[in-house]
């Protein structure tokens, strides 16, 4: 993976400076060391920081067809570059290099925007067609990849990260209120929104066109489909197309010129995942993740697997300590609050695959939204259950077996419990009912938010997710529909966002994801409602094939849900640091972002227990008064001197510089 960056320049304004360019770029240096390269014309500008890891001397970026009236700058992995490469071989088409993302060019020639469904991989690329003037930005059909834009009145700018915006000088730091409570409602803003006011997100599937007039001009060339039982056969046959095309998934994204790893959990899906894997590497190395609080660790189970498949195997052990010293790099590299603190040791785990001299991962994520294994998807089995019978107290009982990893079972089993969840227990027609409940949970953190800024916000922030669900969303089964709402919702913004790209980036480390492959992604979709979740036993097809390739005792085992401590860490006394005096009652109530009488007292609350907070959503909400202001203070504080920094770290000399705004001046590039 890389960075990318650039912008569009209306007339009058050209051409861009490359002294812009390179500020730009200089701040995604993390997702690129391996060297940066620029491009101007008369109106248009691209910068591109390289992560090396395929044709490692030729791949530098941006590249062009071949007489440079076509360029790309892009961020990801084609994966089925090769029989692309050689259709449009066939078809005349010329290659420079090894590079995967040089068939962008190509394909776009041959294709037009036809091109992009064609493209199987994890990318975010912008285009640059000097003939027609035209500068496209287009994502991948998950959003694996960040892409963000904003539009001024001197052109677009665009960028991996808005870090990169802002460090144009073209983008005000200021804050977008809808974008700050659907973060601290569903986790993260839905494209196209952020947090930063004037800011978009391209859309998964999206691609985003600006002519010459710069408005810009959206399509979305892919969407999820809703269609259980399509291609059904038997269990058996469904279990042997699964492990097919999951192989094959793994095998291609194995393909690298430096060593891929994975990531092994404990749990089903990437141990699966390895399990595939280990017979293709001579050495596999694999990345694990402790806990010093034994509520969060698996330690055993990771162990296991890795003895199991004899990988070479790596551990990183994070306490409440690492949490809170971490968390202001997190927030610095996730440009959002958060309401969890589950990315910190996941920056820390990239951390000791980077330090193992690994460039790229393999991970299970994606697994759970396509299969139906979140305990999401069993709650909303479980009420839809009891809305046919809502005076049992029966029925509700059936929480406890969900939810094996919270509380006590007295608590499960309790008044307060049941009463949660019998909340709008028979809107079973509402198109959100799966998700209504934790939304609405999740919304009482956006108390501590400016009242001003609540009214400012609007509308409901679940109805922004509806513009990424399914044509066919209305039509689908209860379960279907839960899945793309998870897919919408949580998948893109928060999962392979905040503990995604942005903490593995953070330390140059791309994340590869199979079970998110579009061949396996449409396999999913075409499994029965009944091969993934059967009463409350989940991800059927995918524990068959477990089955295969794993001890009994893994594959049987039931999901734990990945956590990290939250108020404890971020609240332990200790000696005064940043993060203390930012979450002091005065700091708090200088945040125009923040009700800081709100916020105060209930951090005073967090203090008197000792960090252990009654409810979830208290938790949360510590965490995302503490990001926000962390956010606040290095965005619309300290941005400009760590921008500074940044620039000062940058390489000189660019290994490609194209100035095609100066025709007589010569293309540098040093192989």
């Amino acid at each position: 993976m890389c960075g990318i960056a650039g912008m569009g320049l209306a007339p009058g304004n050209g051409p861009p400076q490359f002294d812009v360019l390179r500020r730009m770029v200089s701040v995604l240096a993390h997702r690129g060391p391996d060297g940066h390269g620029l491009y101007r014309d008369g109106r248009v500008g691209l910068a591109h920081a390289r992560l090396s890891l395929l044709d490692l001397q030729g791949g530098h970026q941006p590249l062009a067809n071949e007489d440079g009236s076509v360029l790309v700058v892009g961020n990801g992995e084609i994966f089925g570059h090769l029989a692309l490469r050689d259709e449009l071989r066939r078809a005349g088409h010329v290659f420079r290099t090894r590079c995967d993302i040089e068939v962008i060019v190509h394909a776009y020639e041959q294709w037009g925007e036809g091109a992009w469904p064609r493209l199987d991989g994890q990318f975010a690329f912008a285009l640059y067609d000097a003939r027609t003037g035209q500068l496209w930005l287009v994502r991948d059909r998950l959003g694996i990849l960040p892409l963000f834009y904003a539009e001024r009145p001197e052109g677009v700018v665009f960028g991996s990260e808005v870090k990169a915006l802002l460090a144009s000088g073209h983008v005000p730091v200021t804050f977008d209120a809808a974008g700050l409570v659907a973060a601290f409602t569903l986790w993260a803003a839905p494209a196209p929104r952020t947090v930063f006011a004037g800011v978009q997100s391209v859309r998964p599937g999206e691609a985003v066109r600006f002519d010459r007039d710069l408005a810009a001009r959206r399509t979305t060339w892919w969407r999820p489909e809703l269609r259980p039982g399509a291609g059904a056969g038997s269990f058996a046959a469904d279990v042997d197309a699964l492990a097919a095309e999951l192989d094959r998934a793994v095998a291609t994204r194995l393909v690298a010129d430096v060593p891929v790893a994975t990531y092994l959990s404990g749990g089903l899906d990437s141990s699966v995942i390895t399990a595939l894997a280990a017979p293709r590497a001579s050495a596999l190395h694999t990345f694990s993740l402790r806990f010093t609080d034994p509520a969060y660790d698996e330690t055993a189970a990771q162990r296991r697997v890795a003895a199991w498949l004899g990988t070479q195997h790596h551990e990183v052990l994070c306490s409440e300590a690492d949490v809170r010293a971490n968390l202001a790099e997190v927030v610095w590299h996730c440009e959002t609050p958060l309401l969890r603190t589950a990315p910190v040791p996941m920056f820390l785990l990239s951390g000791l695959v980077a330090r193992t001299g690994i460039k790229a991962v393999l991970t299970g994520e994606g697994a759970d939204e396509l299969l139906g294994g979140y305990s999401i998807f069993q709650e909303d089995r479980v009420r839809r259950f009891w809305a046919r019978a809502p005076g049992s107290t029966v029925r509700p009982a059936l929480f406890q077996r969900v939810h094996e990893f919270v509380g006590s079972s007295d608590q499960r089993s309790g008044a307060m419990w049941q009463a949660f969840y019998a909340a709008g227990l028979q809107d079973v027609g509402h198109p959100h009912y799966s998700h209504a409940i934790r939304w609405r949970n999740n919304a009482w953190t956006a108390r501590f938010l400016a009242p001003d800024l609540r009214a400012a916000a609007g509308s409901d922030p679940g109805a922004a997710v509806e513009a990424l669900l399914p044509a066919d969303f209305a039509r689908g089964s209860p379960l279907c529909r839960a899945q793309a709402l998870e897919i919408a919702s949580f998948l893109s913004p928060y999962l392979l966002g905040a503990q995604g790209d942005r903490v593995a980036l953070g330390h140059g480390v791309e994340a590869r994801y199979p079970f998110l492959d579009p061949a396996v992604v449409d396999l999913c979709a075409a499994l029965p409602d009944a091969r993934k979740l059967r009463g409350l036993r989940n991800k059927l097809v995918l524990r068959a094939l477990g089955a295969r390739l794993l001890p009994a005792d893994v594959w049987r085992r039931k999901k734990q849900p990945y956590r990290a401590p939250t108020a404890s860490a971020l609240l332990a006394e200790g000696p005064a640091d940043g993060l203390a005096e930012l979450l002091r009652p005065e700091r708090l109530r200088r945040n125009p972002l923040l009700d800081g009488t709100a916020a105060a007292a209930l951090l005073a609350k967090a203090r008197a227990s000792g960090g252990r907070l009654v409810t979830e959503r208290e938790a949360m909400a510590v965490t995302g008064i503490a990001t926000l202001q962390l956010l606040a203070d290095q965005f619309a504080g300290g941005f400009a001197a760590r921008a500074a920094a940044a620039l000062r770290r940058l390489a000189p000399a660019p290994t490609v510089c194209i100035d095609a705004a100066a025709p007589d001046a010569p293309v540098r590039q040093t192989p």
